[in-house]
């Protein structure tokens, strides 16, 4: 058969030639991988090619089981040992989910993870800073350089994660880069999909839990304020991780800069209140100044390991959304114009914080908690 084939190939006019050599080229610019076919499960595909930085986080676990779920591709650059990742290997059909290391400050590296997709999804991020990666490099120059590598790639899809509360006059360095990272993704690639959720809560979440840890250090929890100043609209994770999957498969979102926020509205009080309450849990809140919280989390920050909370996260914490979101992002779609129904608090608190009660808790049902006070404000 390969004497037949090489006479034949040797015995075409170089117009036969020409158009073999065309015909080849078409086909390699279509994978199969990224044909739709199948009927929608992982075992399907879903004509999603998507390379996700962060996908070790919080956040994105949780994108790339619902990328696994409908039969797509995803590329997993990490900086990690691969046993470390290989929790998400499972998530995805066999062979469809692909790992490789890469340098964030690298810009081939970049560039190789991106160069078989057709969406990218940025989720990188972290809570606190460090000495080789300040916030200004993870928010600003790393999602930058992303933006520039997708659009010199010819993707038409970008998804960038920022914050409800991201602000250049922020007393948060955090939001502060948050809001530059914005601003320089949305230069380089005009139709960037920026996501800004408030606070996220999940299982693994440094929300829920960041509170409900804090009976570790004593009977009392301290509370700027009381949290009577604080208002917060807290997002759930899977919600998030639906948004931006549903983004993705919407041609119309394209440039647009979605607020993502959970149904209901409390006061920071009345939150960890329910948290305790939840938890079973005594609460008893007292009224901290914000100079010796700093001095609390400045300790804590000097931790060789990661730090439990920071100034900077204290920072964040106090900060109410209410100061942001309906003043400067009246008109901000949500949730409702992706097609999703928000969770409340109510509903999945207890997948969190379960853990947090005592054994003779442990299968006490959720309804004998005291919902949490709303707010309209």
């Amino acid at each position: 058969t390969a004497t037949f084939t090489l006479i034949c190939v040797c015995s075409c006019s170089p117009a036969v030639l020409s158009a073999a050599t065309v015909t080849t080229v078409q086909q390699r610019k279509l994978h199969h991988a990224v044909v739709p076919k199948g009927k929608g499960g992982r075992s399907s595909s879903s004509g999603i090619a998507a390379t996700v930085f962060g996908a070790t986080g919080f956040v994105g676990r949780y994108v790339v089981n619902r990328l696994g779920r409908i039969g797509s591709q995803i590329i997993v650059p990490h900086r990690c040992d691969q046993y470390d990742v290989m929790y998400l290997r499972p998530m995805g059909d066999l062979g469809q989910i692909i790992f490789m290391e890469w340098d964030p400050r690298n810009k081939d590296s970049i560039k190789r993870a991106l160069e078989h997709s057709n969406v990218v999804i940025n989720l990188v991020g972290r809570e606190w800073e460090t000495r080789n990666y300040p916030f200004e490099d993870t928010f600003v120059t790393i999602p930058q350089q992303i933006a520039k590598a997708t659009r010199e790639a010819g993707i038409t899809k970008l998804v960038h994660m920022s914050h409800l509360n991201a602000d250049i006059r922020s007393q948060s360095k955090y939001l502060r880069n948050k809001a530059v990272g914005e601003t320089a993704v949305r230069d380089e690639f005009p139709d960037a999909i920026i996501m800004k959720p408030a606070e996220i809560f999940g299982r693994e979440d440094k929300f829920l839990n960041y509170y409900a840890n804090m009976r570790w250090f004593g009977n009392a929890i301290p509370l700027m304020g009381m949290g009577k100043n604080t208002v917060k609209q807290p997002v759930y994770v899977v919600d998030v991780a639906k948004a931006i999957i549903n983004a993705i498969r919407d041609p119309d979102a394209n440039g647009k800069t979605y607020a993502l926020v959970g149904p209901n509205r409390y006061l920071l009080h009345d939150l960890v209140e329910y948290i305790y309450g939840v938890a079973h849990r005594p609460f008893v809140a007292y009224p901290m100044p914000r100079v010796l919280y700093h001095l609390a989390a400045r300790a804590f920050s000097m931790s060789p390991f990661d730090p439990w909370t920071s100034p900077d996260k204290v920072d964040r914490v106090r900060i109410s959304l209410m100061s942001l979101l309906y003043m400067k992002y009246p008109g901000l779609p949500g949730l409702e114009d992706l097609g999703i129904t928000p969770s409340t608090i109510e509903q999945r608190a207890i997948e969190i914080l379960r853990r947090h009660r005592r054994f003779r808790y442990l299968e006490t049902q959720l309804d004998e908690t005291k919902p949490a006070k709303t707010v309209n404000y």
